[in-house]
Order: C-alpha cells, then structure tokens, then sequence
C-alpha cells in the first residue's frame, strides 16, 4: 500500500527512511492557527488537520500520515522567530522538565477512516549558562526546532534526560505509529 508523508519534515523523513518504509511526502497546505486547548488536543487536532489536507486530494488506496509536535512548558513553545527568541526559550527550559506532545494521524483513502493520537515524552534539560546558549544559537541549529533545539543535532548536549520516546522528540513515535499502521493491516516488520 502506498505510504504518504504530509509534511517536508527532514527529520519526519529521515525516520521513515530509517525504518524502511517506502513513501511519497505531499506536504500538508494546513495553516495551524492557535488554539485554546489543551497541548495534547492542540498536537492531535493538527496532526489530523495536515493529514485530512493531503487525504482530501488522494483518490487511490493510501496510508497519510500527518504529524504535530509540541514542546510545553506551561505554555505552548512553538518555533523561534530569531535568536532572541531562541535565548528567551532556552532560559525558560534551562534546568527543568517539559513535554514534548507529538500528535500523529493516519488516515487511509479513499474512505478517509482514520486514527489520531498522541504520544507524550518528558525531556529534562541541564541548567544551561549564558556561554552555552549563546554558542548553541552560533550552530544555527535551533532556528527551525520546536522549543529552539533539536535532541538528535548538538541540542543533545543541553538535554539531561528523557523518560519515554526518543523519536517522539524528534517528531515522530515509531512505536506507536507502527501500531496505528498495523491497524490498516501495514506491518513494517514482517511485510
């Protein structure tokens, strides 16, 4: 069965690619517009949204799978707009947990069926001194990243550690989402 990617995510990619699933990336032409609910609901309602975009334009048999992640920290951290954003974002995560949400949506075409939910790690990061977040910003790493870092780049080096899924920081769970494809009869192992 065909497999598409609503989103240009280069790390999104790389973790298909990684698990050998063959696959198309239709980019999603959903807007995300905030919205007052709780960050789990807000990263599902996305997820949905970006795939229900690729979805409606697919008259074949496909798997779509749209995906949203969210960093929280009592707030919604979203992508920073320049590097005194990224100093604001590091500081405020500097020391403590957040949550890294990322809510996944597999929908299958024609019938538009689907499965949407979330998988929720928490990420510690390490007190981080001015030197640190000021040489971390010189990568140009943390421009394009939710919460201003990436856990598989140099970002490692700021997180302490994680309890739960690796990949769910990255922007996808693979355990779950194998699920979800099993679900549609996909197995990635065993196909």
């Amino acid at each position: 069965m065909k497999i598409i990617l609503a989103s240009n995510s280069p790390r999104r990619k790389e973790i298909l690619t990684q698990l050998g699933i063959k696959f198309e990336v239709m980019p999603s032409e959903y807007k995300e517009k905030m919205k007052d609910m709780q960050p789990e609901e807000l990263a599902m309602y996305f997820a949905e949204r970006k795939a229900m975009s690729v979805a409606d334009r697919i008259s074949e048999e496909a798997l779509v799978i749209g995906a949203d992640t969210i960093v929280y920290c009592n707030e919604v951290i979203g992508k920073p707009k320049d590097s005194k954003d990224v100093i604001k974002m590091l500081k405020r995560l500097s020391g403590k947990s957040h949550s890294v949400i990322t809510g996944v949506s597999v929908i299958i075409t024609p019938t538009l069926n689907k499965i949407t939910t979330y998988e929720k790690t928490m990420v510690k990061f390490k007190s981080l001194n001015e030197e640190e977040i000021l040489s971390y910003i010189s990568t140009g790493e943390p421009m394009d990243k939710a919460g201003a870092y990436a856990i598989q780049g140099i970002g490692s080096l700021l997180v302490e550690k994680i309890n739960g899924c690796y990949f769910n920081v990255m922007g996808l769970p693979v355990f779950k989402l194998s699920k979800m494809l099993e679900a549609f009869d996909y197995r990635i192992l065993g196909r």
